[in-house]
């Protein structure tokens, strides 16, 4: 053990004050469970990585669900919608990213309910397309659920090389999603 019993205590008593009930409460089950012997850092890191992940999905959803109530404009909550979304993984947490590209890491109890919670997520996006598809804002001949998948995957694969420093902000990246959006399925003889 590379630290004393005592020290690993001291160290853990004082970082308590910093976690969340939730998080503290996810600890101690734990330690009911499997004992103080038996718990290893691997199993505290994961109840953090879980709440993590919760407020990532709490965070990323509050965002888009503001940005769509923000207009009326059914192609202004789309860019809306675009940008809150990228804004929520890349510059106001880092919570949603570890979502997105840590949720394999997770023992089959825990990876199962963090796949719920982003299947709520998305299901917010699937509501928003359809509407937009319902509305004749979208062309009818378009796969609402294939746009969603493609649409996400594009928005969430810029984390994995936006660079804040770039050339192009984060607001323009979304827009051009946007607007690719826009130019590939969005029915432009509908008056919004």
């Amino acid at each position: 053990m590379l630290f004393s019993k005592k020290a690993y205590l001291n160290c853990f008593f004082g970082t308590l004050a910093l976690l969340t009930p939730q998080i503290v409460f996810n600890v101690a089950r734990l330690f009911r469970e499997k004992g103080f012997e038996r718990t290893s850092l691997k199993y505290i890191a994961e109840a953090l990585l879980v709440e993590l992940m919760r407020r990532g999905v709490d965070l990323v959803t509050a965002e888009v669900e503001s940005a769509y109530a923000s207009s009326d404009d059914p192609f202004e909550r789309l860019r809306l919608c675009i940008n809150a979304h990228l804004r929520a993984l890349l510059l106001d947490s880092d919570a949603v990213y570890v979502l997105l590209f840590e949720w394999r890491a997770l023992g089959p109890e825990a990876r199962e309910e963090i796949i719920e919670l982003r299947d709520q997520y998305e299901s917010l996006w699937a509501e928003i397309l359809e509407t937009m598809i319902e509305q004749g804002v979208v062309r009818k001949n378009v796969d609402g659920r294939l746009l969603r998948l493609i649409g996400l995957g594009a928005l969430n694969w810029v984390a994995t090389w936006f660079d804040p420093n770039g050339v192009h902000s984060l607001d323009a990246i979304g827009d051009l999603i946007w607007q690719i959006a826009v130019d590939g399925v969005i029915n432009k003889g509908v008056k919004a």
